[in-house]
């Protein structure tokens, strides 16, 4: 059993990938930004300065109202204040003073507002960033030829959509929008302070610089090597639970509900850990700098007054670099977050990057069906899988002509499936050709080739919806043609069963992989969607195996009456459904080591003679 073993057998510790190094962090956003987003991200830039000038200037205004406040003979010894007390009509200093009060306090609120819209734009951008990535991931994995999907997990594929997409960006966009956002205000304060004490402004700026500077340099590498373990824990957690929840009924059968529990474990504590590590990390130099900011405020006000400045002189450039680094602080700890959240969000970001970026075949578009009015062929096809020690097929020819049906038989590993794959358009030989009535199937074809394909496996898909919507797969709910749909499912001898036994017909939903239905059912089922599709070329792969004898020859014999020039290649089964069959291939080793019909390879094949009394024996 596949899950068990892959569950019990695999480790789950979490290791650092080892990848070629791709760019900075700057350039592989924006790389992975659509050219729409990169024009959105840059209108937005108007809105962060005017937003980081807003604040600025309502830091700025203190400065005048505190020396109000401490000196109030100003009004008169200040000529601008003056011209505004007089041109006003204020009576008295208490009214002026209120008013320039209530001035400061409507720039800093106005300021807070529009801090309010830019950082709501920002995040807004950023998360629909999270949409657009996502679906052109998914997007990026599905143009891939299906042998990538022979190479790599589903749950790997499903966990960088689904949750690696967010990582990035909650870790990485959302961090750099609120860090461009800060870095401005930042920088706009700085400025006014060097205008107004340079050598205290360097001074501040020196220490908090260093801080933040030597703390992250102390932990950077550490980010990493816990991103990179979270990614790999990440990818262990979404592989087992999805394989214990898809075989759930043999795990309870087996009673190993505990040992994948435990194997869970594992790659979940890694993951909570380094989770957890990055956000402590992110939040050290808080608790480090409120002491430093007050000790700070301290060497200021002793400074000046060592400097010779009265109180009335101090007041309001205390009062401005307390309101500075109430105003800095948390922006400096935006930044420092940043900064470790961006570290350890690398190895997804990373991830994101490659696959959004790795070459992606052309888009399969063929608007029109290729003819098929005569032969499909293979001529000396050869094919390997990626990283296999042998060859799957060598030297394969074969011709089917329009309506004949073949089956091909042998034993398993002999190179069946590859040649269903290949005719079916979904795999390209490494050697030979596919030819489809004198033209080659290629990458290019693919698409219109296999409009007139159905296919039929032996374990079905079926989506958690009706059977209707199962039946009429991807038909848009509104376009489903009943007739068709119904006349599809008596082929399949599951129409009775539908209309009678189920409470709601084709209406009734089947739960999620049909698991509500029987195997007979659900193969039924996926018998009727390739019917639906009223198909040239019809693929079963062992289509038949969950069905009885009298239904497997029913569904046969209703087959070849309402679809008589439809091509059927069926791998078989049981050997005694061939019967019937225009012709029959041999498979054995990646060749076809003979062909002809059921009475002829009775004749004269003894591994075919033994094979047919080994399935009857078995049956």
């Amino acid at each position: 059993m596949s899950l068990v073993t892959s569950v019990a057998g695999e480790s789950v510790t979490a290791e650092p990938s080892r990848t070629s190094q791709p760019p900075g962090v700057l350039r592989q956003v924006w790389s992975i930004l659509s050219p729409a987003e990169r024009k959105r991200f840059l209108l937005l830039q108007p809105l962060v300065i005017f937003t980081a000038l807003l604040e600025t200037a309502g830091l700025a205004s203190i400065v005048p109202f505190l020396a109000l406040l401490s000196d109030p003979d100003a009004i008169e010894e200040n000529a601008s204040l003056k011209a505004v007390y007089d041109a006003v009509g204020f009576t008295s200093s208490t009214s002026f003073f209120f008013a320039v009060g209530v001035g400061v306090l409507l720039l800093v609120t106005v300021g807070n507002a529009v801090n309010a819209i830019t950082t709501w734009s920002l995040l807004r951008f950023a998360w629909d960033g999270n949409h657009t990535m996502s679906l052109r991931l998914l997007e990026s994995y599905l143009a891939r030829p299906y042998a990538y999907f022979l190479e790599h997990n589903s749950s790997e594929l499903a966990k960088n959509i689904l949750a690696e997409v967010g990582i990035v960006v909650s870790g990485v966009l959302v961090v750099l929008t609120q860090m461009l956002a800060r870095g401005v205000v930042l920088t706009g304060i700085l400025l006014m302070l060097l205008v107004l004490d340079p050598l205290m402004a360097v001074g501040t700026g020196g220490v908090f610089g260093l801080l933040y500077g030597g703390m992250f340099a102390a932990v950077r590498q550490q980010l990493r090597r816990d991103g990179e373990m979270r990614n790999t824990a990440n990818g262990a957690r979404h592989k087992i639970a999805g394989e214990a929840l898809g075989g759930v009924k043999e795990l309870k059968l087996y009673g190993l509900e505990g040992e994948v529990a435990r194997a869970y474990e594992k790659p979940s504590v890694v993951f909570g850990t380094t989770q957890a590590r990055a956000a402590v990390i992110g939040q050290l130099p808080r608790y480090a700098l409120e002491s430093i900011a007050f000790g700070g405020v301290l060497l200021i006000v002793l400074g000046l007054l060592w400097r010779g400045q009265g109180l009335a002189d101090v007041l309001p450039v205390l009062g401005l670099y307390a309101f500075s680094a109430y105003r800095m602080l948390p922006g400096l700890q935006t930044m420092f977050s940043g900064f470790t959240n961006i570290r350890f969000a690398q190895s997804a970001l990373d991830t994101l990057y490659r696959d959004l970026h790795a070459e992606r075949p052309a888009p399969l578009t063929s608007p029109s069906k290729m003819a098929f009015a005569s032969t499909l062929a293979l001529r000396d096809v050869t094919y390997s899988y990626p990283a296999a020690r042998r060859v799957a097929l060598n030297g394969v020819n074969l011709v089917i002509a329009k309506g004949q049906w073949v089956a091909f038989v042998g034993p398993t590993g002999a190179g069946k499936s590859t040649l269903v794959d290949l005719l079916l358009g979904l795999l390209v030989p490494d050697s030979g050709a596919v030819v489809v009535d004198g033209v080659l199937l290629d990458t290019v074809r693919a698409r219109a080739w296999q409009a007139h394909v159905a296919y039929v496996p032996q374990q079905i898909f079926l989506i958690d919806d009706t059977v209707a919507r199962n039946i009429c797969f991807g038909v848009d709910a509104n376009e489903i043609d009943r007739v068709r749909m119904e006349q599809a499912a008596r082929i399949a001898q599951i129409h009775d069963f539908i209309e009678s036994e189920l409470p709601n017909g084709y209406r009734t939903a089947i739960g999620e992989r049909g698991v509500r239905l029987s195997g007979g059912q659900r193969q039924r089922i996926g018998i009727a969607r390739a019917l639906y599709r009223q198909p040239d070329f019809l693929v079963l792969d062992e289509a038949t195996s969950a069905l009885d004898n009298a239904t497997e020859a029913a569904f046969f014999a209703a087959l070849r009456e309402d679809f008589a020039m439809v091509s059927v290649v069926s791998i078989a089964h049981r050997l005694t459904t061939t019967r019937d069959f225009d012709r029959i291939a041999v498979v054995e080793q990646g060749r076809i080591v003979d062909q002809g019909t059921f009475s002829e390879l009775l004749e004269r094949s003894p591994n075919f003679k033994d094979a047919l009394a080994k399935a009857a024996c078995d049956s």
